[in-house]
């Protein structure tokens, strides 16, 4: 059994981790901050987003993007947040995750409903190209949330939680999505996902961690004590292992500071290890 530690708790509503310089970057959507914190538990308010959801990633040429309700934005050198792509036209909704591959291609997906609450439809991936274009590439996919590239930029993997699986596109030269496939079926809905240098997966599934690979043997399960919402490898070797938890009441209203981040050792480091 691993040894699983607290790095940060009294979070409201923890997403999206991202490992970045020394730091392991995450949203706080119930307190809309986007927050960094070291391996000593010192955090830092980088930023508050007045968006539920709001999700970021690095493009690059070491620049934020920030896809939030509408609209992808970018941080610029001077450090402010600065609306960059219009989304309207592709969503009536707010977007959920996202992100870059190494070519700048950037990822976007939308549940396409109101949640919690609302009648279910299925919501689809856009993706934003370096030069600003925006398009639809994936359509009919069953609530799609955390998403990685493969480092060779030729699949995209995505999490359909009311699918309760890991869907698998070849992505083209262009940045277009073809040849959709299970990439893994899973017991319980994915959230947030990681992939490791041996192609493997790090996915929340309700109060686990789990690790599974392509045809869907799990290879590792992580117990928590409350809901996995994302995962992300990270730290000086890209062999920590970071997991956002929060406890879930099924709604986004009232919530309690219950959030925590706990992190543990593992064996094999990120996908494409050192990252950004």
């Amino acid at each position: 059994m691993r040894d699983v530690k607290m790095l940060m708790d009294g979070i409201v509503l923890g997403e999206c981790p991202r490992w970045h310089e020394g730091r392991l970057w995450f949203s706080d959507w119930g307190a809309k901050q986007m927050i960094a914190v070291d391996m000593d538990g010192r955090h830092e308010v980088i930023d508050r987003v007045d968006a539920l959801p709001f999700s970021f990633d690095w493009a690059p040429d070491g620049r934020q993007l920030v896809i939030a309700k509408r609209t992808l934005h970018r941080r610029e050198e001077n450090g402010v947040l600065k609306p960059w792509v219009d989304l309207t036209d592709l969503a009536e909704m707010g977007w959920n995750e996202i992100v870059v591959d190494a070519r700048g291609n950037t990822y976007i997906n939308n549940i396409n409903f109101a949640f919690p609450g609302g009648e279910f439809k299925p919501g689809y991936v856009g993706l934003v190209t370096p030069d600003g274009q925006a398009r639809i590439v994936a359509e009919g996919v069953a609530f799609p949330n955390g998403m990685v590239v493969t480092p060779d930029n030729k699949t995209l993997i995505v999490g359909e939680s009311f699918a309760t699986s890991l869907t698998a596109f070849d992505i083209a030269a262009d940045g277009s999505l073809s040849g959709r496939r299970l990439w893994a079926k899973l017991d319980g809905g994915p959230d947030g996902i990681a992939m490791d240098a041996e192609g493997a997966i790090w996915s929340s599934a309700g109060e686990k961690c789990i690790r599974v690979k392509d045809g869907g043997e799990v290879l590792e399960t992580i117990d928590l004590d409350r809901f996995c919402f994302a995962a992300m490898l990270g730290g000086d070797d890209g062999k920590t292992l970071f997991m956002v938890c929060n406890e879930w009441t099924g709604s986004t209203q009232n919530l309690a500071r219950t959030g925590r981040v706990y992190w543990t050792r593992v064996e094999v480091p990120g996908a494409g290890w050192p990252g950004r």
